[in-house]
């Protein structure tokens, strides 16, 4: 049974805080938007969908720490805090789409109180959602996956990184309820190390056969035969399938490509910006040089050395052999087909 990393519990958010795992379980409680835009950018919470699901939990407790008595206060601080949750993660597209769904929830309620209530329950919809969402993703994928397969994956797209049950993961966990044979292949995705740290620790907890590996050894992995298709999540996808996911997923989709290995896309329709043609136009986040040269508080490196820290790379939409999302599968040419999709 897959985790839910982020609940609503007696007016607070509680909050599985990822940066203590594997080595401890700890549950933070959010009182106030400011907690969880820290929580956030600190990645507390991490992954598109979950940051997605958190920010909107966000406004809702903006909306109800609020003394505003009136709508047009209530709303003006609403804004402002929408604009301080969504500046904490730029490259995920699921943020700023949950954010501005659950204030326009606000912006429609016709008195203060109401108010509170329509992004309250907004919040918890969004939430609700994304697990069956996630779910039904899954299923939708049950066709591309083997009886027996070995899967590869880079990062975390799992219930870490959702409302629960995961995108990419939530394909291995759709195939093994349907009875396939399923392992997986993790990369450790230096430098935060969402691998090894969560991904390796949701299969585990889950009984599924889970092989960490160097970032490094992707290559010779793909060249000797030994995973059966490759399946990340996505921050970001374009118009025309280019897709943002984390750092290092570009190497994996070009091994993968030369070694005539499926790379397939799992995510969520609201990471779709159908207001990008191509992902020339994502931002990337740029994130700080300590997480290189000091991963967990540990100095690995000279403190004067230059460093760069995207958090995001692009994968052109020419390395990916579908995109799956909760409404079905989408196949190139992809500017048709997401645009049908998202119809």
């Amino acid at each position: 049974m897959s985790i839910e990393p982020l609940a609503w519990e007696g007016g607070r958010l509680r909050l599985l805080d990822q940066t203590q795992l594997p080595n401890d379980e700890v549950w933070l409680e959010l009182t106030d938007h400011t907690q969880v835009a820290e929580a956030i950018n600190s990645m507390r919470v991490r992954g598109a969908p979950a940051i997605g699901v958190a920010g909107a939990f966000g406004l809702a407790l903006a909306a109800l720490t609020s003394e505003a008595t009136d709508c047009e206060t209530l709303l003006r601080e609403l804004r402002r805090a929408a604009e301080e949750l969504i500046a904490t993660r730029p490259t995920g597209a699921n943020l700023s789409w949950a954010v501005k769904r659950t204030l326009a929830a606000a912006e429609d309620a016709s008195d203060v109180e109401s108010a509170r209530t329509s992004v309250l329950r907004e919040a918890q919809a969004i939430q609700r959602e994304d697990i069956e969402g996630n779910r039904a993703l899954g299923r939708h994928a049950l066709e591309l996956v083997p009886e027996r397969a070995t899967f590869l994956t880079h990062c975390n797209a799992g219930a870490l990184a959702t409302a629960g049950y995961g995108t990419a993961l939530g394909i291995v966990r759709a195939a093994a309820e349907a009875g396939k044979q399923v392992s997986v292949v993790a990369t450790e995705t230096r430098p935060l190390s969402q691998g090894a740290r969560l991904t390796a620790w949701e299969l585990l907890r889950d009984g599924i056969e889970c092989t960490l590996i160097v970032d490094g050894a992707v290559g010779p992995l793909l060249r000797r035969g030994a995973t059966d298709l490759v399946v990340v999540g996505a921050d970001r996808i374009a118009a025309n399938g280019d897709t943002a996911n984390k750092i290092g997923t570009y190497n994996v989709a070009v091994l993968a490509r030369e070694h005539g290995v499926p790379f397939y896309v799992a995510a969520p329709t609201s990471t779709i910006d159908m207001t990008l043609l191509t992902g020339d136009s994502i931002v990337i986040e740029e994130r700080a040089a300590e997480e290189v040269t000091a991963p967990g508080g540990r100095r690995i490196a000279p403190p004067d050395v230059d460093v760069a820290n995207p958090a995001f790379d692009v994968t052109p939409h020419e390395l990916i052999a579908a995109i799956i999302t909760e409404r079905g599968i989408a196949r190139p040419p992809y500017a048709s087909a997401l645009s049908e999709m998202m119809r």
